[in-house]
C-alpha cells in the first residue's frame, strides 16, 4: 500500500502543479484587465486562485489539463497581445543596478579557476581563526553523534520540533495563495519581512515612498497602517531583533526611524554624503547601531540614538552599495555593490569602527543584489556560507573559509536574473533531512526553491502567480507561511500544505 500512497502523493503533486501554471498564465495577463481598477484585478486573481485549487481536487486527465492550460494561453494572447514588462518594473531595475558589462562565460571560467575562488584582500597572509574552529566544532560534534542522529543545540531541537520528520520536498510544497496584498499596485516592492520569531507580523516596502505593517491573524488579514514620511521610493527596511522598530533608507537621501507599535516617526537621519540610500541592515547584537550603504560607494554605520555616524564606521566601495549582511555574532559585515564586488570587514563590537578585510570580485560589471549570510544551513553543509545574487543567471553559495570573511564558491543554482534587484534567502529553520533549502525571486514571475546538499536536480519547486519579477522571499519564524513581493506593486503570502 505504501507504494500506492506514494504515487498518489506524487500524482496530486503534479496535478497542482499544472493548475499553479494555470494561475500563473493568468497572473501574467492580469494587469491587462480593467486598467485603472487595481483592485478588481487581485479579485480576480484571488477568486481564479481559489477555484482552480478546487478543480485540482477533481482528478482530470493529465492531457486535459495540458490541453486547457495551452488553450487558456492562446485565449490570452488572442485577447490581449503579447506580453510587455512593466514600465515600473525595468525603470526600477535601471535606477538600482546596472547591466554586466561583461558576459557569463566569463563566470564559468571564475568559477574553475582556483585564483578566483579566494577573496582578493590588502592583507597578504590569512587568520584562519574563529571561523574555521566553528566549522571543525560543528563537524566534530555531528560525527560523535551516531548515524541518522542530529547535532544536539537548543535552537536545533526546536526547530526538529516545528520541522517534523517529512521530506524536503514535502516540508516546501505549498498549497497555493494565502493572501493577495495590492496596497503598491503599480510600484515595484523591493523589500517584504516577517518580523523576528514572528508568524504573522509582516512588513513590505515601496518605491511609491511608504512601508505597510500588515497582520496576518485574525483573518481576514489586514494592513495595520501604512507609515509616510519619504519622499521618494522606499529601497530597504529592516525589523530591530525586538521589533519595536523599523530602519528604512530611501533614495530622498534619508534614513527614518519608526516605532511599529503606532507607525511614529520617530527620526529622520539624512546620508553623510547627501546621497541616495540602497540598503540598510541593524548590527544583530546592539540594535542602536544601524548600517547604510549609498549610491556614492559609501558605507557608513549610524548611531540611532544621536542621528550621526560613527567615527571610524565608514568605507569606500568600488560601486554603489546594494546589499549588507552581517554574520550571526555580528564581527563581520559583507558589502556588495553594482560593480561585482564583495567587501568585508571586521566590525569593532565596542566602537562601531569597520576595518576593510577581504574583497571578492564575483563578476567584473555584475550587480551583486543580494547578500544572506548563514552560520549553520544543515547537518550536510556544516561551514558557515553567504548566498548571493548577482545578476549572474545563477544563485551563488559561498562558503565562509576564515573570520575575515574569506569566501570560497560551494556551487550555483540556475535562475533568471540580468538586471533586476533579485533577493534570496536561507530558510529559517535548520534541516534535518537529507539536505537544506534555499529560496530566491527569479525575473521569470516564480520563486524558486533549491536543496544545496543534492548533487543533481536541485529544485525542489517552484511557486506561480506573480505578474512581474520577484524581487523579494521572506519565511516567518515555523515556515508555515512564505511571503513574495514583485516589480509590480503585488505580494503574495503563500501557505505551505498541512501535513
Amino acid at each position: 500500500m505504501a507504494p500506492a500512497g506514494g504515487h498518489a502523493r506524487r500524482g496530486g503533486r503534479g496535478m497542482a502543479a499544472v493548475w499553479q501554471q494555470v494561475l500563473a498564465v493568468d497572473a501574467r495577463y492580469n494587469a491587462y484587465r480593467t486598467p485603472t481598477f487595481p483592485q478588481f484585478r487581485t479579485q480576480y486573481i484571488r477568486r481564479r486562485s481559489q477555484l482552480l485549487r478546487e478543480n485540482a481536487k477533481a482528478g482530470h486527465p493529465p492531457a486535459l489539463r495540458r490541453q486547457y492550460l495551452r488553450l487558456r494561453g492562446q485565449l490570452l494572447g488572442q485577447r490581449y497581445g503579447p506580453l510587455s514588462e512593466p514600465g515600473s518594473a525595468r525603470a526600477y531595475s535601471n535606477s538600482i543596478v546596472r547591466s554586466s558589462r561583461t558576459t557569463l562565460d566569463r563566470m564559468e571560467d571564475f568559477e574553475d579557476d582556483p585564483r578566483a575562488l579566494g577573496a582578493r584582500g590588502h592583507r597578504r597572509s590569512v587568520s584562519r581563526g574563529s571561523y574555521q574552529l566553528q566549522a571543525q566544532m560543528n563537524r566534530a560534534v555531528y560525527e560523535d553523534r551516531p548515524p541518522g542522529s542530529v547535532v544536539p543545540t537548543s535552537a536545533a531541537e526546536a526547530s526538529r520540533a516545528m520541522a517534523g520528520d517529512t521530506s524536503l520536498s514535502e516540508n516546501y510544497a505549498f498549497a497555493g495563495m494565502y493572501h493577495v496584498f495590492d496596497q503598491h499596485v503599480d510600484e515595484a516592492v523591493p523589500r517584504v519581512r516577517f518580523a523576528n520569531d514572528d508568524r504573522h507580523r509582516l512588513a513590505c516596502c515601496s518605491l511609491d515612498g511608504s512601508i505597510s505593517l500588515c497582520q496576518l491573524v485574525p483573518a481576514p488579514p489586514t494592513v495595520l497602517r501604512v507609515l509616510r514620511g519619504h519622499t521618494r521610493g522606499v529601497s530597504d527596511f529592516a525589523w530591530s531583533l525586538s521589533n519595536d522598530i523599523l530602519v528604512s533608507t530611501s533614495l530622498d537621501a534619508t534614513m527614518r526611524i519608526w516605532a511599529s507599535e503606532d507607525g511614529r516617526c520617530i527620526r529622520e537621519i539624512p546620508d553623510p554624503d547627501g546621497a541616495e540610500l540602497l540598503c540598510c541592515t541593524f548590527q544583530p547584537v546592539n540594535n542602536n547601531l544601524t548600517v547604510v550603504g549609498n549610491a556614492k560607494h559609501n558605507v557608513h554605520v549610524m548611531n540611532i540614538s544621536t542621528g550621526k555616524k560613527v567615527k571610524g564606521g565608514s568605507s569606500k566601495l568600488t560601486g554603489r552599495v546594494l546589499a549588507l549582511s552581517f554574520d550571526a555574532p555580528g564581527r563581520l559585515l559583507w558589502a556588495g555593490d553594482d560593480r561585482g564586488s564583495i567587501f568585508s570587514f571586521l566590525f569593532d563590537m565596542a566602537t562601531g569602527k569597520l576595518t576593510k578585510a577581504k574583497r571578492l570580485v564575483v563578476h567584473e560589471g555584475s550587480p551583486v543584489t543580494s547578500i544572506s549570510a548563514r552560520s549553520w544551513v544543515s547537518r550536510e553543509a556544516r561551514d558557515p556560507s553567504l548566498l548571493i545574487n548577482a545578476c549572474l543567471n545563477k544563485l551563488l553559495l559561498y562558503r565562509v573559509v576564515d573570520n575575515e570573511g574569506t569566501l570560497q564558491l560551494k556551487r550555483s543554482f540556475p535562475i533568471e536574473q540580468s538586471s533586476h534587484p533579485v533577493r534570496s534567502i536561507f530558510c529559517p529553520l535548520m534541516s534535518f533531512r537529507q539536505g537544506a533549502c534555499v529560496v530566491t525571486g527569479s525575473e521569470d514571475m516564480c520563486v524558486h526553491f533549491f536543496d544545496v546538499e543534492r548533487a543533481a536536480k536541485a529544485a525542489v519547486n517552484k511557486l506561480q502567480g506573480h505578474s512581474a519579477p520577484v524581487l523579494d522571499v521572506s519565511f516567518n519564524c515555523d515556515e508555515s507561511l512564505l511571503a513574495s513581493s514583485d516589480a509590480s506593486g503585488m505580494v503574495i503570502v503563500w501557505r505551505r500544505e498541512q501535513k
